[in-house]
């Protein structure tokens, strides 16, 4: 996918990892990108497009009025940090319709016009590996990953690239309240954008991604050694 001379759309560009890539593609010489969000956004040399993407109203109308969009980053996410059994369910639906129905229906709204072009899908460690706390972010997540591979393969014969950047904690909005090491989110982004101008499937962003999915191989109590009693 060359960046340079096309047309991208950055959904959750309001914030966090979504500013990052709306400013990198502009310095890589996207023709156009649009900074959606749910309250439109100023940011210098994009174009400001309302965007909910829990709204099939909302993104069926981002995708009448930018048609030219042949580049298409998922990026908008949520996390309510609710565990599945005892964590208010209404939290871990929005964050399912967000964080899965969300990139699904832009993507559908979207795939038209992405003949030849790329989409990107914001995904996440967690996609591979739940911790206590993280229940219903990481099922999502979880739903988002395997949505990516599937889109994949349906959006095959139209040759769009379909590729999951796979991220750990990354210093942004979202994990601002947790005093941990985190990943610089312009380096994030400038691997996310590398690969997907060299046509990578899937872009692991740190150690800790790859750490979480060598694991999917091995026994369940190597990622999650609470299971023996440890």
């Amino acid at each position: 996918m060359q960046i340079a001379g096309s047309t991208a759309l950055v959904t959750g560009a309001g914030r966090g990892l979504g500013t990052y890539f709306v400013r990198a593609l502009l310095e890589r010489g996207a023709a156009k990108v649009y900074a959606t969000a749910r309250r439109p956004v100023d940011l210098d040399g994009a174009v400001p497009l309302r965007l909910d993407v829990t709204d099939p109203g909302s993104v069926a109308a981002a995708a009448a009025a930018a048609p030219d969009v042949d580049l298409l980053i998922n990026n908008a996410g949520i996390a309510s940090f609710t565990d599945l059994v005892t964590g208010d369910l209404a939290e871990i639906r929005r964050e399912m319709e967000t964080n899965f129905f969300g990139p699904l229906q832009v993507i559908r709204a979207f795939a038209p016009g992405l003949k030849d072009g790329a989409v990107l899908n914001v995904l996440s460690a967690l996609s591979w590996v739940a911790y206590q706390g993280s229940a219903g972010y990481a099922a999502s997540k979880a739903a988002a990953w395997s949505l990516t591979n599937s889109v994949r393969l349906e959006l095959l014969a139209q040759r769009t690239l379909v590729s999951g950047l796979v991220l750990a904690s990354t210093d942004t909005d979202m994990m601002a309240g947790f005093d941990i090491p985190k990943n610089d989110p312009a380096e994030v982004v400038r691997l996310a954008l590398d690969g997907l101008e060299a046509g990578e499937i899937e872009i692991i962003a740190d150690a800790d991604s790859a750490t979480a999915k060598a694991g999917l191989s091995a026994h369940p109590t190597v990622l999650y050694p609470a299971l023996l009693g440890e």
